[in-house]
Formats: C-alpha cells, sequence, structure tokens
C-alpha cells in the first residue's frame, strides 16, 4: 500500500503588532502558512495580536551563501538575548530581522518555525547539518538537559569565535604568498604570449646567433602562443581532480597533512594551530558536561587535519578502555611535553575544562607571533622570487641586443 507523502506548507512572511501581558506595544515579522498560525503562535508567547499583514514578495531576492562567521554572530546575539530573558522563538525572531544575508534569515526563520511547533531546538538545528554541525547539537542538547542553554550558548559562541580567528590566522599566513605566485604566473603568461612574440620579430633581423636563454625563452614563447588552452585546461583540471581525491581519500588526505606538518616554518604554525583546536574544542565539551568519550568523536572532526583526526580516534580507544587522557596523547606522539604536563594536571586536579582553556590561549598567542613572524620571513623570499621570474624573462631578451652592442 502506498503511503501519501504531506508536503510541507508554503511559508510566507508576515509583520506583526500586538500587545503583551503588562500592556506593551510589540512588532515584529513571522514566517508562517497563514496568519491564523502567525496569530496563535504569539498567543502561545502571551501577545495579544492587534494587526497581522502578509508582507509583499520582493521581485529579486539576492542569496548569500552563509559562511562559519555568520553562524558564530548568530550564536553570540541568541546567548545574548536569551540571558537577558527573551524567550527563544522571539530571539530568533529578532536576529533574523537584524541580519543582512536573506540566506542566514531563512534559516533562522525556518529554525523558529520548528522550535515554535513543538520541536526541541537541538533536533531543529540538526535539520541543518551543513550549518550545525555534530558538536554545536551536542552542545546545546547538553544545555538543553542541564537547563543551563543561555550558558552553554555563550560557550559555544566563544568556541565559534575563537576557531573562526584561528582559521582567519592560517588564512591570512597562506594568502600572501599563494597571491604572488598567482600573480607572477599571470604576468609570466602575459609576457611569453603578448611581449616576447615582438622582440623574437626584432631578432630575426639581427643575422645572428641568439644566447641560449633566449632562446629557450622564445621557444617557452611559442609553445604557451599554441597551447595555452591545453595548459590552462590542464591546471584546472590538476586543481578540480587534485581536491576532488583528496575529499575521497582518506589515505591521501593522511600523506599530505603529514607532508604539510613537516613543512619547514608553515608546518609549525599548522601544528600549533591543530593543537589550540583540539584543546579548544575538548575544553569546550568537557565543560558543557558532554562525556569524555563522546567529546572526543567531535573534536576529531573539529581537528581539521587528517593526523589529528586519526590519532583523536586513537585517543578514544584507548580513554574507552580505562587509560587516563594524558597516557592516551602521549602515546600518538603528536602532543608536546608541554600540552601532555598540562593535561595530567587538569585531571589530577579535576579542572581539566580550565587546564585545555589554557593551553588552546597559549598556541593561538604562538600562532599569532608565528603568523606575524612568517609574514616578515615571507616578504624578501618573495621579492626574490619575482625578480628572478620576471626579471629572467627581461633579461633574456635584451642579451641579444647587449651582444650587438659589445660588437659594434
Amino acid at each position: 500500500m502506498a503511503v501519501a507523502t504531506v508536503k510541507k506548507p508554503k511559508l510566507d512572511s508576515y509583520s506583526w503588532e500586538g500587545l503583551d501581558k503588562s500592556g506593551r506595544k510589540l512588532k515584529g515579522e513571522m514566517q508562517a502558512a497563514g496568519d491564523a498560525f502567525v496569530k496563535a503562535s504569539l498567543r502561545r508567547q502571551g501577545i495579544n495580536p492587534t494587526k497581522v499583514s502578509r508582507q509583499s514578495k520582493p521581485l529579486f531576492k539576492t542569496k548569500r551563501k552563509i559562511r562559519p562567521k555568520d553562524i558564530a554572530v548568530f550564536t553570540r546575539q541568541l546567548a545574548t538575548m536569551i540571558q537577558s530573558g527573551i524567550p527563544v522563538a522571539q530571539a530568533f525572531e529578532i536576529v533574523a530581522k537584524g541580519h543582512e544575508n536573506p540566506s542566514m534569515q531563512d534559516l533562522i526563520m525556518s529554525v523558529k518555525q520548528d522550535v515554535e511547533s513543538g520541536t526541541s531546538l537541538t533536533n531543529a538545528l540538526g535539520k541543518h547539518p551543513l550549518y550545525f554541525d555534530a558538536l554545536y547539537c551536542n552542545l546545546v542538547a547538553a544545555g538543553e538537559q542541564a537547563g543551563i542553554l543561555d550558558a552553554i550558548l555563550d560557550k559555544v559562541a566563544t568556541y565559534k569565535e575563537k576557531i573562526e580567528y584561528i582559521k582567519g590566522k592560517i588564512k591570512s599566513a597562506l594568502f600572501y604568498p599563494t597571491a604572488v605566485v598567482i600573480v607572477a604566473f599571470i604576468i609570466t603568461a602575459i609576457l611569453l604570449i603578448f611581449v616576447i612574440p615582438q622582440f623574437e620579430a626584432l631578432f630575426k633581423g639581427f643575422g645572428a646567433d641568439l644566447p641560449a636563454l633566449t632562446k629557450f625563452v622564445i621557444e617557452l614563447s611559442n609553445a604557451f602562443q599554441e597551447w595555452w588552452w591545453a595548459i590552462a585546461l590542464g591546471i584546472v583540471g590538476a586543481v578540480v581532480g587534485f581536491g576532488y581525491s583528496y575529499r575521497r581519500s582518506p589515505k591521501m588526505q593522511y600523506t599530505l597533512d603529514r607532508i604539510l606538518l613537516r613543512a619547514p616554518v608553515v608546518g609549525e604554525i599548522v601544528k600549533k594551530a591543530t593543537i589550540a583546536r583540539f584543546c579548544r574544542t575538548l575544553a569546550t565539551m568537557f565543560a558543557a558536561g558532554v562525556p569524555l568519550v563522546e567529546a572526543l568523536d567531535s573534536v576529531a572532526g573539529a581537528s581539521g587535519n587528517r593526523v589529528y583526526y586519526d590519532g583523536t580516534l586513537a585517543i578514544k580507544t584507548d580513554v574507552s578502555t580505562g587509560m587516563q587522557l594524558q597516557a592516551a596523547m602521549n602515546s600518538t606522539g603528536l602532543f608536546p611535553n608541554m600540552v601532555v604536563q598540562m593535561v595530567a594536571i587538569g585531571e589530577e586536579s579535576g579542572e581539566l575544562d580550565k587546564m585545555l582553556g589554557k593551553v588552546a590561549d597559549f598556541y593561538e598567542t604562538e600562532v599569532d607571533d608565528a603568523v606575524a613572524g612568517l609574514s616578515s620571513l615571507l616578504e624578501p623570499i618573495i621579492m626574490a622570487f619575482l625578480g628572478i621570474v620576471v626579471g629572467g624573462l627581461v633579461i633574456a631578451m635584451y642579451l641579444p641586443i647587449f651582444k650587438m652592442a659589445g660588437a659594434v
């Protein structure tokens, strides 16, 4: 027997005005299937509706991507409002109304609609795993069960802000050299395709042998002119193929992440950032009352590095068999002695979350200093790289002219 599928009702935006129990005038916006749903929802919140009207839809609505930073800001705003005593549903509406991103507004109102229909906040958020991962939902669930949702949301907001900060530092460290390499490639391609051919036409009238470097550059220019489309397709294909393979091959992820951790200068920054993320995530989960073994699952997923992901799962296995956390961490060989000792002190004193927080603070500061030092170190190296690439092409083109001037 076929089971009929129930279509979800279409939601429209409504603006409303009403009076609370003390007679104070309130107004706001809500997404619902009809004005009757809006009035019923307001009455459940203790608001007597006086005016409800459907909003006209704009002809063009620009969709913007929801960034992790948007989720961090949303969490902070929600935590602040709940701590101020504002009901959850009303807090969602206020946050959505004040957000500039239409996609984020739709997401918040969708969660609000589920909460108003009786779904727990954890389950409502869990319907959007792309934006609220298992770690986020586990923390919110712990807050709901313990009756301290405002305090937990505050911890989640702090955690999100710290993680986004450390990600931003890593991106800023890698952005400058990457941008310079791309610019150098574009400049080189322009010289080879448009400038070098002009010199080649000039050299044909010399009637003399060209220097080896000049011949090489001219041949390279001819290859670029004839096969530029193949080179472009090859680069795009290599990037797309690499990304596809990396996402689907744990072995490849492990190998490349291990190479990255061992890379000079950059590897040390990545290692410190990963340890900071590990400690910050575990400290937040442990402070929220999530059991250690369960918390380690979320910590592994938040590590951002396959080597530490596998290492965290190994720690989870050891801890589940009764081994102390500090001993399990030490057995992986991924954590410096200072981190292991701080965790041991935290376990002995019963303040593991505080100790992990201090370690995270320390390594976040270390990443700040390392990124600043990396920028100073890379600047002269990048300038030398640009000088060699572009200067080498210019010298190759002027060598025949210098040779002729010397002969005269």
